[in-house]
């Protein structure tokens, strides 16, 4: 069974509805329903809920009739600390800089509507650092996912239900999955999803973007594995990714001094005897010679020994330079 949008989240269609009576001087039941998808008679619940909350939602019968807030009416500003204000722009602001946010639009429509609701000192001082900070990283591009995506899947995680979707391969090939979801993991501008895989039975990552007719059932998840972390299960499961090419080198580095130099994401380290040994999967031998070079200390190569063949020829480029 399939649970709806509007059973999961009924104080969000609150919200939605009192953002269009806020944005509209006079709006229609019918163009409310057809919103927020809702039917009329969940509308006038709707507004009734408002009124109850003390917020003066007036109803107009007859052609032209619909709702509206009484006029002159204003919600009280949104009581943030200096501290808080500045921490909630620069959050929207870094969703779209790390690729996060499913549009431009969605980064503006947020902070026009928290602009709105801040007493006009703060909101003056938030427009001021808005439109002077920068970022020292370049704005990423990411693979942006839905809003709604995003909190079925965090809801589902929540109260330990499955969900089932069609899930695009990076082949192309698609396929039906159900899945119990234990984490979601944000990295490099994408969303994944850590998560047991009923179809191959087994713990799976899947990259939130490539998922289509996502839904939460009501049947429940298999529980974790005892001290399951979904940071860790991504990262290694990202540095599984089968490129053309598997190294295996052994750093003349202690092992967590090397984790300080090679993301997690990329390679896989362990201890031998005090050194670190490396493991990646690579598209290009020429970029992995580049990479130990950058590592600033010695390495011995185990394989493939068409490795030791970029290192040769990286170090006579080097020297050519020098």
């Amino acid at each position: 069974m399939c649970l709806t949008r509007s059973v999961l989240a009924p104080t969000a269609r609150l919200l939605e509805l009192l953002e269009l009576l806020q944005t509209q001087p006079l709006i229609t039941g019918r163009e409310i329903s057809d919103r927020l998808t809702i039917d009329p008679r969940t509308v006038r619940r709707y507004v009734e809920a408002l009124q109850q909350l003390g917020i003066p939602v007036e109803g107009q019968r007859g052609v032209g009739g619909g709702y509206r807030i009484r006029p002159g009416y204003r919600l009280p500003p949104l009581m943030l600390t200096d501290d808080e204000a500045v921490a909630v722009a620069l959050g929207v602001q870094a969703a779209g800089r790390l690729g996060l946010s499913s549009s431009p639009e969605a980064v503006e429509g947020a902070l026009a509507k928290i602009h709105r609701v801040l007493p006009d000192g703060l909101r003056r001082q938030v427009e001021a650092l808005e439109a002077t900070l920068d970022f020292t990283s370049a704005t990423r591009k990411g693979a942006p996912v839905s809003g709604a995506t995003v909190l079925v899947v965090a809801e589902a995680i929540r109260r330990r239900l499955r969900l089932r979707m069609t899930y695009r391969a990076f082949s192309g090939d698609q396929t039906r999955r159900a899945v119990s979801p234990h984490g979601l993991v944000v990295h490099a501008g994408r969303w994944y999803l850590a998560a047991h895989d009923h179809l191959r039975d087994d713990l799976r990552t899947f990259r939130v973007d490539r998922t289509q007719r996502l839904r939460m059932t009501s049947e429940p998840a298999v529980a974790p594995p005892d001290g399951f972390d979904a940071v860790a299960h991504v990262t290694t499961s990202l540095a599984r990714v089968p490129w053309g090419w598997e190294v295996e080198v052994l750093l003349e580095l202690p092992v967590d001094e090397a984790a300080r130099r090679v993301p997690a994401t990329l390679a896989e380290l362990w201890d031998e005897d005090g050194a670190a040994a490396l493991r990646m999967r690579v598209g290009s031998l020429d970029w992995m010679a580049t990479m130990l070079a950058g590592l600033g200390c010695g390495f011995s190569i185990r394989r493939p020994d068409e490795l030791r063949a970029s290192v040769r020829a990286l170090g006579e480029r080097l020297a050519r330079s020098a």
